[in-house]
């Protein structure tokens, strides 16, 4: 609220700002140049500048400046008004909710990370395919569950009807089916898309990529299934992420036990859903959204919450086979004999360390049948006081998520279901959240200078009227399978080119000069020491290779 500087009656009323649809926002005023000191300008030719924050925007960094010109009304007891200049506005572009774009320094992270990930899906053997991003309706319809409405499905131009991917399982399942496929280990590393809310510090988008690695065909039990996870274990390892846990569980147990505790047919998909919720809820709500909204007894609820919190090892398959209750569900003890072979089989592989059978994994995605799994990320964390001074046996710190990073399972029958005679081909596979691992990993590298280009020497002059020469030898290296640089300028300054090696890490400078073009050298400098020495130019592209093999 405004008195305009032309009144010296502090009774006056105040200046109104006339904002139209725009209430929504919030207003910031900005000082401009011309007003330096926040007087509002008392003529009607004088302006000033409203900023207008839209808190729409996935980051809330996105701003609309609007321009604001005092005018004067004859009314006695009206001094001034603040009106839109003919709702004159100039915004910047947006990109879309739950989506962002990346800078040469965060693609440069995030292509360290897709380089790490594949070589390890191709050091287990894995075939890369491809497909479509978007698909027909009916062929997404009905696979995921509750989570269906997260589907984004396209508007209808009078032909089929379509739908955007929501994760690369589906599709895949769908590819094996239509090619009659029924035996490949594949990866597949493409975006997908979900219309969910997204969270973007957390590495939550709407549109984001997938890492998926499956086998498919008939194995023995639990070789493929005991491969997937060491594969999860050797990119997290290898990415560095910090420490890390993968919990291990099975439909079948799962199933088994909302059999034995008295959960109805009917409700198994709805109340697994719901106990998928435990890594972002606690008990008691589950408890209450199983009772309150699913129409769950209380006693099968509590006989389920007394299963959830088992975790354990090949140990804790077995003592659940001996349990009085999961022993009479033959699903349960199929999937619990599976489960010990499993670990049998991670114990070869190494990775029981950072594996845990934990009874509260649900995964809610329908085309599951078998194994599932999902790695979460942890920090160490001191215990509450309280529980520090339990006494001995009582751990110093605790391991808190920080959230999932991978995820995946065995979905034995999602190939049949595009099958025209509904035949089987076994799948298992584990899909790795990249956007939460670079999310991490930019984290990380915040501090640290990143390169965004491989060039390993600029080509630079140290006199004037050397474009041609410059260019020459640019191609040149170019042809040798050098990577270079040169400066779009005619007469550019030595200073400058070395100052945008240091800029961009380029680790070789190659000078020329007058007196290097009549000798038939080149001064090539090593732009870290600035140590210089001259290189004959027919030996050039050899000494640069030698400098840079492991660059």
């Amino acid at each position: 609220m405004f008195c305009p500087p032309c009144c010296d009656d502090a009774s006056c009323p105040p200046v109104s700002l006339v904002i139209g649809l725009l209430t929504t926002f919030l207003l910031f005023f900005l000082l401009d140049a011309n007003n330096p000191a926040g007087v509002i300008p008392s003529s009607p030719s004088s302006t000033s500048h409203v900023t207008i924050w839209n808190p729409n925007t996935p980051t809330g960094y996105s701003w609309i400046t609007l321009r604001l010109d005092w005018i004067t009304l004859p009314s006695p007891g009206i001094h001034g008004l603040w009106l839109l200049d003919n709702m004159a506005w100039w915004a910047l572009p947006l990109d879309c909710i739950g989506t962002r774009d990346y800078n040469p320094k965060q693609m440069a992270i995030r292509e360290k990370v897709f380089n790490t990930i594949i070589s390890c899906f191709k050091r287990h053997g894995a075939e890369n395919i491809d497909t479509p991003v978007f698909e027909l309706k009916e062929t997404l319809t009905g696979k995921y569950g509750e989570d269906s409405k997260l589907i984004y499905d396209l508007k209808d131009q009078g032909g089929e009807l379509l739908s955007l991917r929501y994760d690369l399982t589906v599709p895949f399942a769908r590819y094996l089916a239509m090619n009659k496929v029924t035996n490949i280990k594949r990866y597949h590393i493409a975006k997908v898309y979900r219309r969910d809310n997204p969270a973007m510090t957390r590495g939550r988008y709407r549109e984001f990529y997938q890492c998926d690695f499956d086998i498919a065909g008939q194995y023995d039990p639990m070789i493929p299934d005991a491969e997937c996870l060491k594969i999860v274990h050797e990119i997290l390892s290898e990415l560095e992420l910090g420490d890390f846990r993968i919990k291990v569980n099975d439909r079948r147990i799962l199933d088994g036990m909302f059999a034995v505790c008295g959960v109805p047919d009917d409700k198994f998909r709805t109340i697994c859903s719901t106990v998928d919720k435990l890594d972002k809820m606690s008990w008691e709500d589950v408890r209450s959204e199983m009772v309150k909204e699913k129409g769950l007894s209380e006693e099968a609820a509590d006989q389920i919450g007394q299963y959830v919190s088992l975790q354990g090892g090949m140990d804790l398959a077995e003592r659940l086979l001996q349990d009085a209750k999961m022993s009479q569900s033959k699903q349960a003890c199929a999937g619990l004999t599976d489960m010990k072979q499993l670990f049998s089989y991670l114990q070869l592989f190494q990775v029981t360390d950072k594996v845990v059978f934990d009874l509260s994994l649900a995964r809610g995605l329908d085309y599951y049948t078998g194994v599932i799994y999902e790695a979460i990320l942890t920090q160490t964390g001191p215990v509450p006081v309280a529980a520090a001074q339990n006494g001995a046996g009582e751990k110093a710190e605790e391991g808190v998520s920080v959230g999932s990073v991978a995820g995946g399972g065995r979905y034995d029958g999602l190939v049949g279901m595009f099958d025209p005679k509904g035949r089987k081909v076994p799948c298992v596979g584990v899909s790795i959240g990249i956007e939460r691992v670079f999310s991490i990993m930019e984290q990380k590298a915040s501090a640290e200078k990143v390169r965004t280009t491989e060039t390993q020497v600029m080509v630079a002059s140290a006199q004037k009227n050397l474009l041609e020469e410059r260019l020459r030898l640019t191609a040149e290296l170019w042809n040798a399978g050098i990577k270079a640089e040169v400066m779009y300028k005619k007469n550019p300054k030595l200073l400058s080119q070395l100052q945008h090696c240091e800029d961009s890490g380029i680790p070789l400078v190659a000078i020329l000069g007058e007196q290097e073009l009549k000798d038939g050298v080149v001064k090539l400098r090593t732009v870290h020491s600035r140590e210089e020495i001259d290189v004959s130019r027919a030996k050039l592209v050899e000494e640069i290779k030698r400098r840079t093999s492991d660059v």
